[in-house]
Order: C-alpha cells, then sequence, then structure tokens
C-alpha cells in the first residue's frame, strides 16, 4: 500500500512541526506545533492548515514542547474532532503548557492591538485562547512505550526519545490492502536527546524500517562529551563570573526539563559549597507547575528523586503573579533570574531584558537553541540595541551561552541514532533544521556510508509519495506557503527594525538641526521614488 506524506512545518526550519500522512483510508498528523522565529515564519500561525482539520482522523503527538503541540488548540477550533495519541506524561505536561500558551497569546495580542489603536491599524484575533487550549485536551488519549497501538487498523509504538519527559519517537505501521504484501513502516525521530542525558536513559528505537523522518537541528556541530561533574563546573564557572562584582544573572530557561535541570545543579553546587547560597527567582509560572509533572513522573526518571526535593529549598523563590514577577525589579544585582521562554520571544524573559540589559553588570546566559530570528539568536548574534514590544533596548550586558545543558542530540549522536535503525530501505527525511544543519548531517551520513540516493531535505509543503515498490517521488507543482529563502536568516521585519535603530542613531549623531533636516529629506526622496 502506498502512502503520501506532507511536510507542514519543521522542514528547511526548525519549529512548527507537523507532518500529514494520507493513506487509502486515513489522514492522520504527526505532531501539530507552533512556528517560532521571524515574523515572516510565525505569521503562518495565524494563516489556514495546508489541510483540512476536519477532515483528519487522528493525530499522534512526540512531545510536549510547544513547537510540536502548541497549534492542537487551533486544529480543534477548526474543527478536527480526532483523537490526539501522547505519553501520560505528556499530557499531564500539556494540561499546564497548552493554557499557559493560549494565555501567553491573548496577553500579547491585547497589548498589540492597544499600540495598534493608537496607530489606526485594525485589531486582529490570538490564533486561540486559554479556553481553547482547556477544551482541546479532553480528546487526548495516553499511550505506553513499547506497546503497539492499533487505530483503526494503522498500528503505533512509542519509544522513548530521551528528550524532556514523556518525548518519544513514533514507528507507524501501514498495512497493505495484499495479503502477501507487508505493511509500510515508518519511524518519526520526534526530538532525540543527547545520550547520558539527566533524567532519561538514551534514546532508542527498532530497525528495519521503509522511511525514517529524523530531526537535524545539530547537524554539523558537535559538543564534548562531559560527565556531570564536567558540566556543573561550566554552569559554575558561568554564574560566578556573571556575579562577580554584584553582578545579576538573567537564564532564560525553556519551563520544561532545561528549568528542573538548571536548577538541581546549581543546588548541588550550593550543597557542596562551590556556590555561595544567592537568591534564586524562578519566574515562570509554567516552570513552576511543570515541577509539580515531574513529580508526579518521578519514578520513570533516572536520577531525579532527591533533586525534586531539593527544589524545595528556601533558596529559590517562585513568582506566580504579575505582581511577584514586578517586584523583581527592584533586584539589580547579586541574583539569578530564571524565567521563560527559552529563546526569549515571549514570556517573562522580555520584561527582565528590557529591565536589565541596558546595564552592564547584567549577564543574559542562554542554555539552549536559539531558532533563526529570535531575540536570543539576535543577541546572541551581537545585536547591541533590540525592540522589544515596539520599544528600543539598549543591550549594554553580556550575553553568553553554554550547550551543554543542550536537550537535543548532536551531529555524533544523531549519525549513531540513525545507523542504529539500518536498514533504511526507500527514505531517510532530514527535518525539523536549518538548511545549513540539515546539509550538514547529510553529507556526514554520506561520509559514514549512507547511500546518497536515500536521503532527502524537504522544505515546508513539500509533498511525497511513499512506497515500498521504490525510491519515493515528490509530487510536482505543490503550492509553498514559503519560499526557501524566507526561512535563512533574518526577514525584512529584522532588517527594517534593525534600519529603524541604525537610522535614529545616524540622526542622533548629526552636529546641528540643518544636517538632521538634510538627512530627513533625503529619505522621504528614496521613499517617494518608490
Amino acid at each position: 500500500m502506498d502512502a503520501t506524506l506532507k511536510f507542514c512545518g519543521a522542514s528547511g526550519t526548525v519549529t512548527g512541526s507537523c507532518y500529514l500522512v494520507q493513506t487509502a483510508g486515513h489522514r492522520f498528523l504527526v505532531d501539530c506545533g507552533l512556528f517560532q522565529g521571524t515574523k515572516t515564519i510565525k505569521a503562518l500561525n495565524y494563516g489556514d492548515f495546508p489541510f483540512d482539520p476536519a477532515s483528519i482522523d487522528f493525530a499522534l503527538l512526540t512531545h510536549a514542547h510547544i513547537d510540536h503541540a502548541g497549534l492542537l488548540p487551533k486544529l480543534y477550533k477548526h474543527g478536527f474532532r480526532g483523537k490526539t495519541y501522547m505519553t501520560a506524561a505528556t499530557q499531564d505536561l500539556l494540561s499546564a503548557m497548552l493554557p499557559d500558551s493560549g494565555h501567553i497569546q491573548e496577553m500579547d495580542v491585547m497589548n498589540l492591538n492597544r499600540r495598534n489603536a493608537r496607530r489606526g491599524k485594525p485589531q486582529i484575533e490570538p490564533i486561540y485562547t486559554q479556553k481553547d487550549a482547556e477544551a482541546c485536551q479532553q480528546h487526548f488519549e495516553p499511550v505506553d512505550y513499547e506497546q503497539w497501538l492499533d487505530i483503526g487498523g494503522i498500528r503505533v509504538k512509542y519509544w522513548n526519545a530521551g528528550h524532556i519527559l514523556g518525548s518519544a519517537s513514533i514507528e507507524i505501521e501501514v498495512p497493505s490492502d495484499k495479503p502477501d504484501e507487508q505493511s509500510l513502516r515508518l519511524l518519526w525521530s520526534g526530538d532525540l536527546g543527547p545520550n547520558h542525558k539527566l533524567f532519561h536513559p538514551d534514546p532508542g528505537a527498532a530497525s528495519d524500517y521503509d522511511y525514517v523522518i529524523s530531526e537535524s537541528t545539530y547537524g554539523g556541530r558537535t559538543r564534548p562529551v562531559v560527565t556531570s561533574d564536567e558540566k556543573r563546573q561550566i554552569l559554575l564557572e558561568e554564574i560566578q563570573t556573571a556575579l562577580k562584582g554584584e553582578g545579576l544573572l538573567l537564564i532564560p530557561a525553556f519551563a520544561v526539563e532545561r528549568t528542573q535541570e538548571l536548577l538541581a545543579d546549581i543546588l548541588i553546587l550550593q550543597k557542596r559549597g562551590e556556590l555561595r547560597n544567592v537568591p534564586i527567582f524562578l519566574d515562570s509560572p509554567l516552570a513552576i507547575k511543570a515541577t509539580e509533572v515531574f513529580k508526579k513522573h518521578a519514578a520513570s526518571l533516572e536520577d531525579i528523586a532527591d533533586h525534586l526535593d531539593d527544589i524545595n529549598t528556601e533558596h529559590i523563590r517562585f513568582t506566580e503573579s504579575v505582581e511577584e514577577s514586578k517586584a523583581i525589579n527592584r533586584i539589580k544585582s547579586g541574583a539569578i533570574i530564571m524565567a521563560g521562554s527559552g529563546m526569549c520571544d515571549a514570556g517573562r524573559i522580555r520584561h527582565h531584558i528590557k529591565n536589565h540589559m541596558w546595564n552592564s553588570n547584567t549577564t543574559l546566559l542562554l542554555v539552549g537553541y536559539q531558532a533563526e530570528g529570535s531575540l536570543g539568536r539576535l543577541l546572541l548574534n551581537g545585536a547591541r540595541k533590540v525592540r522589544i514590544q515596539g520599544e528600543e533596548i539598549q543591550i549594554r550586558g553580556k550575553v553568553k551561552q553554554i550547550e551543554t545543558y543542550s536537550g537535543h542530540a548532536d551531529e555524533n549522536e544523531l549519525i549513531d541514532w540513525i545507523r542504529d535503525r539500518k536498514p533504511i530501505r526507500h527514505g531517510l527525511y532530514l527535518c525539523h533544521g536549518e538548511q545549513e544543519a540539515s546539509e550538514a548531517l547529510k553529507a556526514a551520513l554520506v561520509a559514514d556510508g549512507m547511500h546518497e540516493a536515500l536521503i532527502s531535505i524537504p522544505t515546508i509543503d513539500d509533498e511525497v509519495r511513499l512506497s515500498r515498490a521504490g525510491r519515493p517521488d515528490f509530487f510536482a507543482n505543490v503550492k509553498h506557503r514559503l519560499k526557501k529563502a524566507d526561512m535563512v536568516g533574518w526577514d525584512a521585519h529584522n532588517e527594517f527594525a534593525e534600519l529603524q535603530i541604525d537610522l535614529k542613531e545616524a540622526f542622533e549623531q548629526l552636529a546641528d538641526e540643518k544636517s538632521r533636516r538634510a538627512l530627513a529629506r533625503k529619505i522621504k526622496r528614496v521613499l517617494e521614488e518608490k
């Protein structure tokens, strides 16, 4: 039996994971995630799905991260009524994460509409609301690892992916309509965790597939192999450097897993006396709720019980309300503030950046992947001025990054995982990566002995026919919502924001009123010529 696969997201880019599979009798999704990064990419969240949500029979979810699950409420809002299958831990995490996402979108749209009203621009609606996010969960169905599940003849098995709590790679068997023909065997990697990650076993799955769809986030990049103690020493050095001379440390942390892992290591360092007991503010209601989910599922994780008990220490101050969060602004030095989101694109970390990064005594420590066009990526690339919620912010603080806490496998670990899935008979698709990363991973796999013709790097909305009879064919004349060029580097919005900052700076540096008026006239003439 043939099937078709449409790459609806996380193809040529890292976020928006979503794949549509169609067989003779079924239409189903693997993941339905939110797009993050540039405004051009994020605009896809507001547009129509490249399929009719009401026509989807069911959905399979790899894990709870918003770039994999964040559009499920929109899917239900627009007519999907099937079940979404996921691990029990993923379901528990989403009970907090999706309503939080809906609330953030409502607040962001409210603030944007306030500015639009003053500018005479039309009002917009949020992608979905907190109420939508709560309603869609009525259709969630928990599954166990390594147990076959039959969904109307489609067989599904979840494997631990070692990425975050509840994360999975998903094996799918599509039965043939011919009695003497074997099922079509597919495998989605989901996001793969690094080997020897705190809390999780190494990622795994079976072997011998017709097609494998693999993430490629860290293609072209390798990390040194470090022990848990070596990792803590790297963190200790960054913290001590940041706090030296009464400095202030901001850590944008992903609420699920990264926050809990960082807190556990900071508290271990304090308990050993290697790090002084500075105040730690966890300014993330979602991270606080996620920690409770970790406690519920502690038995399924490795080496976690003691760490979770430590997180209740008096040295950590949980700030849930907006008022408590604003009160942190009075802290100018000698503290660690952890807040979401991990890419600095949403949540409370943006307010802390606005309030503190103008000060050279502040350090922003990035501990996770920063998508192209995200605020975190701009800061990492050395931007000295940025715009946050329409306000220009001078960046005088230091921006640092450590990758030892990454939740993703590096290139060597990706190659090892793919090698263990062989034979891969008809096709390997490298997704969930920027183009450069996917190309690097492809080259490394070819060097490792994999036939180049087996490896493809799709882009958003590409569609391919999957068959056991031979090499898959990409469909011609497919309508793409974005061009490849739109997904690489900065978009026009980033360029324009930088131009505004540069123009204002150049204008202010001119010596007199005459020079400023002359510059303004030149710009007007250029615009009139358009």
